[in-house]
């Protein structure tokens, strides 16, 4: 289905699979493993008993917002029930001369000095060209060392003093669209400049600048904003291999996706899509047939790109004695045998797609199950299952379509829960409690309507909805879908919190306990007075 239209790479490239080779290192090579191992995971908590969610929003207002969730768990209940949730402002400010498009949060610091606070860098980029970079804290204060604001909404608001602002980078020319940290020692952006910029943030200096072609207009397409003779131009999204050497991207205005060899900065192969495979995701003759988002598995076996409406995951082939992924050759040419469409992603009933994230549910045998969570424009959050068993044939008369159809194996929210505003974004996180086998799912949404939601969802119920003896589709006869608006309703909302602004971007991730006592000092770690204000292309001044 899917047209190889060049794959070549430079010839003195190794493989991006050559993992015996030590010389051969990505640009965004991650640190020793000895080293990540010891730093805390975002996103995972380390079974405290009230642990606490800190939430960052982006807006069409141009206003940052930090929010702090703390639940409260039930000590006599055996499954450790989440029984309230306390919301908390803790910054509100206009960060952008424009419109906030995209957050990204960089793994913590790895700190052995108690006194000294655990950070994860937070960038921010907008539509104003620049990206702004903040250190956010990932300790909870303890109870009663915050200083509580007053505030007229009547809202409880706190301030954590060890947040800090570092300042700005400038090296693109246009908005920017996507933020990505691979590792502590690296950002990636994306802008609508057709570029994609690796920097250092121990210098934040720009280390290479990714050059997509602005690709050629065939025709205005409807719904085209572009000025008169101009052209759509730039970079969607990008998502980087587990491996850190091969990263896929999606740009405007281009039926294609674009492959990147990672060890060299170049090009590494262009893989259009099909008239069919376009058909199959609803990308008709009006349509702009554009990836708008990608996202890798974490065992880096498939990636799917989301489209208007749908989405096609494409396999890889992976080898799972040798945990390697198998090439023809040792050149970097991955699409020799592998990204092929599998199945196709349809929300039912048919709506826009806005955020793709993949979740993992770990097994007591075999490999890890992954699931693909889709947020929508009817507010759901609905998540599919892309083995190749679980997907159906369409076989109804005069069907056109080529792909088989992922089965959705339960959603949040919609119009059965009282919610139809847009999903712009959300974050998974999982939360383990003392004696509880079992690991809780916490999913954090943020609408255009300015909610941020948060739902609790139990493991064992995406087990069991994904389970073959528990049905969620009809089947008519011929193997179609008849009502998969049947699909299971799970998890349980707790709380809604209202910002009052337009989201459009979100992240999240799980604080750790308190390691600091009130009133202890807590310098920048590596970037203590550090003043950060880069201009296009150049190195950063401190």
């Amino acid at each position: 289905m899917v047209k190889r239209k060049r794959a070549q790479c430079d010839r003195h490239t190794s493989s991006l699979d050559n993992r015996e080779d030590p010389a051969v290192v990505s640009l965004i090579a991650d640190e020793p493993a000895d080293i990540k191992e010891k730093r805390p995971r975002l996103g995972s908590n380390d079974g405290n008993s009230k642990p606490t969610i800190q939430i960052i929003t982006g807006s069409y207002e141009k206003i940052l917002h930090g929010v702090t969730a703390a639940l409260s768990l039930d000590p006599d209940s055996q499954s450790r029930d989440i029984l309230a949730v306390e919301f908390a402002d803790n910054f509100l400010f206009n960060a952008h001369g424009a419109a906030i498009r995209c957050l990204a949060i960089s793994p913590p610091s790895l700190s052995e000095d108690a006194s000294r606070s655990q950070k994860a860098i937070l960038a921010s980029g907008s539509s104003d060209q620049i990206i702004n970079l903040y250190h956010i804290s990932i300790c909870s204060l303890q109870n009663g060392a915050e200083p509580t604001i007053p505030s007229l909404a009547g809202r409880r608001t706190t301030e954590n003093v060890r947040n800090r602002e570092l300042g700005s980078l400038q090296h693109h020319s246009s908005s920017i669209n996507a933020l990505h940290f691979p590792s502590r020692s690296k950002l990636l952006s994306a802008a609508e400049d057709n570029t994609i910029a690796i920097t250092r943030t121990r210098d934040w200096t720009v280390l290479s600048m990714i050059k997509a072609p602005i690709p050629k207009a065939p025709g205005r397409p409807s719904g085209d904003t572009a000025p008169y003779g101009g052209t759509p131009a730039g970079v969607n999204d990008f998502a980087v291999h587990p491996s850190m050497k091969l990263m896929v991207s999606v740009g405007k205005g281009e039926k294609c996706m674009r492959l990147w060899n990672l060890v060299t900065g170049k090009k590494a192969g262009v893989l259009n899509f099909e008239r069919d495979l376009l058909r199959d995701v609803d990308e008709g003759r009006w349509g702009s047939g554009e990836g708008k988002r990608v996202a890798w598995n974490s065992l880096g076996e498939e990636f799917v790109v989301g489209f208007e409406k749908g989405a096609v995951v494409f396999g890889m082939v992976y080898d799972y004695c040798t945990q390697e992924h198998r090439t023809t050759s040792r050149r970097a040419d991955l699409s020799c045998q592998d990204s092929k469409p599998r199945c196709r992603i349809l929300p039912s009933p048919m709506t826009k797609i806005h955020q793709l994230r993949y979740i993992e549910l770990p097994t007591k045998i075999g490999p890890i199950m992954e699931l693909l969570a889709v947020s929508t424009e009817d507010g759901r959050i609905v998540f599919f299952s892309t083995k190749n068993e679980d997907a159906y044939e369409t076989t109804e008369a005069g069907s056109k379509l080529h792909l088989p159809t992922s089965r959705a194996v339960g959603q949040l929210g919609g119009r059965s829960d009282g919610m139809s505003g847009r999903i712009k974004d959300f974050e998974i996180l999982k939360i383990t409690a003392s004696g509880v086998s079992n690991e809780r799912l916490l999913i954090v949404a943020g609408s255009s309507d300015g909610s941020i939601r948060l739902w609790a969802l139990d493991e064992a119920q995406l087990r069991t909805a994904h389970e073959p003896s528990v049905g969620l589709r009809s089947s008519n006869g011929n193997g179609a879908n008849s009502d998969v608006s049947q699909t299971r309703q799970v998890g349980k909302l707790l709380g809604t919190y209202e910002t009052g602004n337009r989201i459009t971007c979100l992240k999240a991730f799980l604080m750790t306990s308190p390691r600091v006592e009130r009133g202890a000092a807590t310098p920048l770690d590596g970037h203590s007075g550090m003043e950060v204000n880069t201009s296009r292309h150049d190195s950063i001044n401190t």
